[in-house]
Order: structure tokens, then sequence, then C-alpha cells
């Protein structure tokens, strides 16, 4: 028979014990919960607290068994701390707990929980796609781009020629497809209203 280290801690309405137990297998574990008493077996490793320093609601305790651990969640039927979790039960702690909860704590929590996934799901489903055709700025650069390789494609050799030339001569910021104007001088280069041109060697 061998003992098992343990340890606890707790709030006003619960009592945790870890019993550590590594390898622990849940079908030949055996918890048993009594108002004043609890008992662990697993083969011939066993652990029996009694008396608890306060009373215990069986009903509502439960237990997990982990891979290094075992978890014991105690629910007390008396509110407060008990400093330990075996010895003389302090009659002050005998008055069992009330509701801890406001109503409106208590309703949200008996409300369904949302499936965001599914919400999420549809409304990308429910959002139709803007096309070019109905928002020219839907595509962002891309449709700019595409709308420029669009006139370049279709345009015959001269204004493709004012194209490139208008470009690289503003630094990109005039366009034209006028060869007899482009072809004549060089093209100014013109900012965008709030912008100063700099010239970078």
């Amino acid at each position: 028979m061998a003992s098992l280290r343990h340890e606890f801690y707790e709030t006003d309405e619960k009592l945790t014990i870890t019993i550590f137990d590594r390898g622990a297998d849940p079908a030949q574990v055996s918890i048993t919960f009594e108002p004043n008493k609890i008992s662990y077996a697993n083969g011939e490793k066993t652990l029996s607290l009694e008396p608890l320093k306060g009373q215990i609601d069986p009903e509502r305790c439960d237990f997990t068994v982990g891979k290094v651990k075992v978890e014991l969640r105690l629910v007390k039927t008396a509110q407060g701390r008990w400093g330990g979790i075996i010895g003389t039960p302090d009659p002050l702690r005998t008055a069992p707990i009330g509701p801890t909860t406001t109503p409106a704590v208590a309703e949200a929590r008996a409300k369904p929980k949302k499936n965001w996934e599914e919400l999420t799901t549809n409304i990308l489903t429910s959002e139709k796609e803007v096309t070019v055709d109905e928002d020219p700025n839907v595509g962002g650069d891309s449709t700019v781009n595409s709308f420029f390789q669009k006139i370049f494609g279709d345009a015959d050799d001269d204004a493709k020629r004012a194209m490139m030339k208008s470009f690289q001569e503003s630094g990109g910021t005039t366009l034209s497809t006028n060869w007899d104007e482009v072809s004549k001088s060089a093209v100014e280069v013109k900012p965008p209203a709030g912008s100063e041109w700099k010239k970078w060697n």
C-alpha cells in the first residue's frame, strides 16, 4: 500500500485536491465522495482523507485523471475558507451557501452559446462580390494596373511610345497617349497636389 503525494488550493465555494499519481489509468481509478470523507484508490495506491474540515456536496463533486495527476474538485456546502483539507469541522461553516450570482448572471449563463463559425460563414456567403464594372476601385492596385495594361495592349505603336516616354520622363506623374505632343519636348513632372518632386541621383 503506497501513500500518494497531494496538495490543494481553494476558493470560498470549492476545494481542489491534486493527487500526484503518474500514469493513472482512468478505468482503474476509484474515487468515493462522502460529506466528510474522500477515498482514492488506484490498484495498490490509496489515499483516504477524513474527517474533512468542512462538508462537501458529493453529488456536485467531480474529478479528472491526467497523465501525471488526478484532480478532485470538491464543492463546499458552506461558503468560506478551510485553510486545510482534514481536521475538526468548524461549526461556523455549517450554514449552506446561498446563491452567489445575481439573477442576471445566472440568466446569462443559461443562454445557449453562439456558434461564431456558422455566423461568420453566413455573413461571408451573404455578401455579394462587387465587380469592377460596379465599382472601379474594388480591386485596388491590381485593377488599376490591369486597366493600364489593357490601354497599352490595345494602343497602336505611336500611343505605346507616347505612354512609355511620358511615364519615364515625368517620373510616373504623367501618362499620355498623344505621340505628336510628347515627341516635341521633354514631358514635365507634375506631382499630385500637396506633393513636392525631388530628383534622386
